[in-house]
């Protein structure tokens, strides 16, 4: 590990001027290549004190052992010489967008005398005009079949052409009029290169000069009498609608443009790009990434337009690159992409109507193909082993944590405290043992307090179960009635979970009849994980470490994951452990928290919805669920029911006067609510006693204050 500061340049040497620069380690390789407006502030910015660093550029500098710069004239030259370094030495520093798989382009030659159309992949020729990306070669070859009939270009390899020329006899195409037959001379080469130029502003969706020109021919032949040149014609223009309703209209004005979204986490980012050409959507293509820098999503944009474009001119940059977030400086980028397409380009965000609909779904395809790498690389065998073998190295354990248990608290501002519990078996989420729990010990938000109640019962639990079965000499009573109330999941082969008459979902976790009870059923907690993982820094960690010690419990690890770096913490260690980026252990802890977080804060807004779903009449005794109703539709709320008297109450059918007696005296007991605050408009909700109703035609969903944007930024 090198110190920056031996290697940092003196004072004054470093130009104020635009540039790119680069870090190399001790073997001279490029490790980091960066842009900047100006070299001397962006370059400072790394020779500060390593404890101000992000992690990721904290290890940056001192894997380099140098740093060299290079001078330009403008930000735009920055951006050109900047990303042709980043092809050149891939830097391992630098974001690289990797193609989850090679997309097919529908390709036209036109660099040979007689053009031809075939699916291409790869590396992208000059003189060659691109079309797609598609999902699937056969999208490619049902588009061209049905468009030949109407173009009908060359589309047989350069042998077959060869063969055919030397024979005097075409291909089978050329017999069926989708080929027009240059082999043999039936069309001159300017006029085969014309009808591919047409064949390429069709594919370009410049669609409707040639329906027109269809019909009108049409219309012509049927005045003329000549029905069977009419019928071809006919045939034709359905031949190319039905080969344009295979990309359906998304933009009504006929758009050329395209949409880049982008869904991230901490560790990794996908990008979705869909390409529109005349208001269809004419191709789609994807990537993944790593992010092992500090990147915001701007930065992300900005190269994924480098990899879009780098290499990129003419009409393939079209007029109109709609973003989720802009790149800051946004003005070099704007003008580079005008550069490269010889007239102006338009980059902003969408921000109404259907671009901005269209943006939204690009975005979802964004998130679900973020979602679909992370499950592919979390079911394969080698990288789970990895994993665990990563965080058994990381945290000194003395063998792989096949058993991890992740706990996690939520609450809304200190209201309907609850915990999770998830278990991952072999670095695989085992939904069957996921448990949660309801804060009992006290009122109010206190994480520190919560976490520690929740380890101590669940391992309360654990030593109950040894004592049962004669393994703990010296357990003590914990008849207190604590049975944690459990994730309704399944297991992993999807079998519905084991149920037991207290908990929901019984663990199924081994033979052993030290983990069973008298009836085969497994046992509740009997089996201890060997690693605990909080979701928190120090004093969650410290917190669930006393609870373990105070139960005399040594032998289960315990660790902490801060989610805003991404730093493991240990009990007693002032020091986080910091995993690199690229990490298939850290990628896995980071899956277990997010899955702890996503248990509980579900768990707590069920919890909390049906508390407001509650109301004073679920007290009445022997009133059930239909008289409720009728006695709310009656008088149209709680409110206006307290203040009824029994002879009013007594008129509502089905509601006698012992009943309405027993109303009366429950709802006088009952003490109102305060009503509940809109925060955003400043509006008491006074119906109901802040409590919304609902009907058993139409349960609404629970209203609590707020804007919805405002109670997710209270929940945690």
């Amino acid at each position: 590990m090198a110190d920056p500061s031996s290697y940092r340049p003196r004072p004054g040497e470093i130009p104020d001027s635009p540039g790119v620069y680069r870090f190399r380690d001790e073997h001279r390789r490029v490790i980091y290549v960066g842009k900047a407006k100006s070299l001397r502030q962006r370059l400072a910015n790394y020779f500060q004190d390593l404890a101000n660093l992000h992690p990721r550029t904290r290890t940056m500098v001192t894997t380099a052992a140098s740093v060299e710069w290079t001078v330009v004239s403008t930000e735009v030259e920055a951006l050109q010489l900047e990303y042709s370094w980043i092809k050149e030495y891939d830097p391992r520093f630098n974001v690289k967008y990797r193609d989850d798989k090679s997309y097919p382009y529908l390709a036209v030659t036109m660099n040979e005398e007689f053009p031809r159309v075939q699916v291409m992949r790869g590396q992208k020729k000059k003189g060659v005009r691109y079309f797609g990306p598609y999902g699937h070669a056969w999208a490619i070859r049902d588009t061209v079949d049905l468009l030949l009939r109407v173009f009908p270009v060359r589309t047989c390899s350069a042998g077959v052409f060869k063969n055919a020329a030397r024979t005097g006899r075409p291909c089978l195409l050329g017999y069926i009029g989708k080929c027009s037959a240059p082999c043999v001379g039936r069309i001159t080469p300017d006029d085969h290169w014309d009808l591919a130029d047409e064949f390429c502003d069709f594919m370009a969706g410049r669609t409707g000069t040639y329906l027109r020109r269809l019909e009108r021919q049409m219309a012509e032949a049927a005045e003329e009498m000549e029905y069977e040149r009419a019928a071809r014609l006919r045939d034709d223009i359905g031949a190319l609608k039905k080969a344009m309703e295979k990309s359906a209209v998304v933009l009504a004005d006929a758009t050329d443009a395209d949409l880049i979204a982008v869904a991230e986490d901490e560790l990794e980012a996908a990008v979705q790009i869909f390409h529109v050409r005349g208001g269809r959507v004419r191709g789609q293509r994807g990537w993944v990434t790593d992010k092992v820098e500090e990147i915001t999503t701007g930065a992300l944009v900005e190269h994924a337009l480098q990899q879009l474009y780098g290499e990129e001119s003419g009409d393939a940059v079209p007029k109109e690159v709609l973003v989720p977030a802009l790149p800051d400086p946004v003005e070099p980028v704007q003008q580079w992409l005008t550069e490269r397409r010889g007239s102006g380009v338009s980059l902003r965000i969408p921000q109404r109507g259907d671009k901005k609909a269209l943006m939204e779904t690009v975005q979802r395809n964004a998130q679900q193909a973020l979602v679909l790498h992370k499950t592919k690389r979390a079911s394969d065998l080698t990288t789970r082993s990895r994993a665990l073998e990563e965080i058994a190295e990381a945290l000194d354990l003395d063998s792989a944590p096949l058993r991890i248990e992740c706990y996690d608290i939520s609450h809304l501002q200190g209201d309907d405290v609850v915990a999770s519990m998830v278990v991952f078996e072999d670095g695989l989420a085992r939904k069957s043992e996921y448990r949660r729990f309801q804060i009992k010990g006290f009122e109010g938000q206190d994480d520190v307090r919560s976490m520690h109640e929740v380890i101590t019962r669940r391992f309360r639990r654990y030593l109950a179960e040894k004592e049962k079965t004669g393994e703990w000499a010296d357990g003590e009573d914990l008849s207190d009635g604590d049975r944690p109330t459990t994730g309704a999941g399944t297991t992993e082969n999807g079998a519905a979970p084991t149920r037991g008459p207290a908990l929901a979902d019984e663990p199924a976790l081994t033979d052993g009849p030290a983990f069973k009870d008298d009836d085969g059923r497994p046992k509740r907690f009997a089996y201890p994980p060997q690693l605990v993982v909080v979701d928190g820094g120090q004093p969650q960690v410290a917190a669930a470490q006393r609870a373990l010690d105070d139960l005399g419990i040594d032998d289960i690890a315990v660790c902490g994951l801060a989610k805003r770096l991404e730093e493991v913490w240990l009990p007693r260690e002032d020091d986080p452990v910091v995993l690199p980026r690229t990490s298939e252990g850290l990628y896995l802890l980071q899956r277990v928290r997010d899955e702890a977080h996503r248990f509980a804060i579900t768990y707590q807004r069920a919890k909390r919805a049906k508390r407001f779903r509650s109301s004073p009449l679920d007290d009445v005794p022997g009133l059930g669920e239909t008289r409720k109703q009728a006695l709310i539709k009656h008088f149209g709320s709680v409110k206006k029911l307290r203040s009824a008297t029994i002879d009013q109450i007594c008129e509502v059918p089905g509601i006698g006067r012992k009943t309405a007696e027993t109303v009366a005296v429950a709802l006088a007991r009952a003490t109102p609510a305060a009503p509940a605050v809109n925060t955003a408009t400043g509006e008491i909700m006074d119906d109901d006693d802040g409590v919304p109703e609902t009907t058993a035609d139409a349960p609404g969903e629970p209203v609590t204050a707020g804007t919805p944007d405002e109670r997710r930024g209270q929940e945690r």
